[in-house]
């Protein structure tokens, strides 16, 4: 006979891991949900006391500002300040990401540099200047560079008398007519480069022959704008001084100026570090490769490593946009009119600030998770498949 073999004691229910993993859960849970109602409840019983308007009605009223380099006035309503505020914000966002990743990129492929001082150069400028407070870099940028070391409208400078810069801002040359018809021109002959250079990638995967995609969608752009120009008709204006302003042409705020070049430097120092690992990842195999085919080193690093290596930052590279987006709220600080101004600005005319800052937040996050959304889809494309 076989002896007998004991029979495992059933494990107590407070002694049992899975259960007591779901009622930690189930507590935290509980937890959460009872301090969003005590929060909701004191919120309800602290409008109801002040008998502050929680609705959207305000958006109806005349805003009661002025903002500078546009038609807005003070009968204008609420609504139309916010969408303003939204473009603005959108503006310094996309020209901020693309500048700051350009120049993360070079300053990350400096830091591998083969020349010592260019070298040092890179590393000294991503040490220090990942190492500052934002908001104190932001605030240093508006006193003591845009405000102080610019003339005054009087003595102003002209570049090649095509250019005005001040502190009043810097006006550039710019087309005669509607910003919106110019800004849809933009943007279409942009969509079919970017379709073109999709095309050419898609060619060259099936017959084998180089895509050049980038000639072939900027040669797209180039002749969609050109042509736009010739048929609307649209002219150069220049701008210039007068009555101690300036007219013509397109004026960029100082505020606007100081928080691009800001955001500009401050992203592009960690997009750089993003970017120097990125290539440093890339198996060594690949640049030997490269070496072997005689490639020289810029055809070597435009057509072997980058690729691979954006590949790999890319997720990265969108965090910091992301960041970049969120932190063009500091503009606040200057006074550059992007969301969080406006709602600020509207709140100290008498709006209610729960519902105000609410639509803020709300506009924020929906930029983002639909930037989010984007990158995530660029991400899945580029990814690596393995059999």
């Amino acid at each position: 006979m076989s002896p007998l073999v004991g029979v495992p004691a059933k494990t107590p229910l407070w002694r049992d891991v899975r259960v007591l993993k779901w009622v930690f859960q189930l507590a935290v849970l509980g937890l959460f949900l009872g301090i969003i109602a005590w929060l909701y409840n004191n919120y309800q019983v602290n409008i109801a006391k002040s008998k502050i308007p929680t609705g959207l009605e305000f958006l109806d009223n005349p805003a009661s500002f002025t903002m500078p380099g546009n038609d807005f006035n003070q009968s204008s309503p609420v609504w139309s300040a916010f969408v303003q505020g939204f473009y603005n914000t959108l503006r310094i966002s996309i020209v901020g990401t693309i500048l700051a990743i350009s120049l993360g990129t070079l300053v990350g492929m400096a830091r591998l540099s083969k020349n010592f001082l260019v070298r040092m150069v890179a590393g000294a400028y991503v040490e220090v200047i990942r190492n500052l407070p934002l908001l104190v870099l932001l605030t240093f940028m508006n006193l003591a560079v845009v405000l102080q070391t610019f003339p005054r409208i009087e003595d102003a400078w002209k570049p090649l008398d095509l250019f005005v810069v001040s502190n009043r801002g810097i006006a550039i040359p710019w087309f005669e007519g509607s910003g919106t018809i110019l800004l849809s021109v933009l943007a279409g002959a942009l969509l079919l480069a970017v379709v073109i250079a999709w095309i050419r990638g898609k060619y060259s995967d099936r017959t084998g022959k180089p895509a050049r995609g980038l000639l072939y969608g900027a040669v797209a752009f180039i002749v969609v704008t050109l042509g736009a120009w010739l048929t609307l008709g649209y002219q150069w204006t220049l701008p210039f001084v007068e009555d101690r302003g300036t007219l013509g042409g397109l004026r960029l705020d100082p505020s606007f100026f100081a928080l691009l070049v800001t955001l500009v430097i401050y992203t592009s120092s960690h997009i750089a570090e993003i970017v120097r690992g990125s290539i440093l990842a890339v198996p060594k195999g690949q640049g030997e490769a490269a070496d072997a085919l005689a490639l020289s080193g810029p055809k070597k690093m435009r057509l072997v490593i980058l690729p691979q290596a954006f590949r790999i930052a890319l997720p990265a590279i969108g965090n910091q946009s992301l960041n970049l987006l969120k932190n063009s709220s500091l503009g606040a600080a200057i006074s550059y009119f992007e969301l969080t101004q406006i709602a600020q600005i509207t709140v100290g005319n008498g709006s209610p600030a729960v519902p105000a800052f609410t639509l803020t937040l709300l506009v924020y996050l929906s930029i983002s998770l639909a930037t989010s959304i984007v990158i995530n889809v660029f991400n899945r494309r580029l990814e690596l498949v393995e059999r």
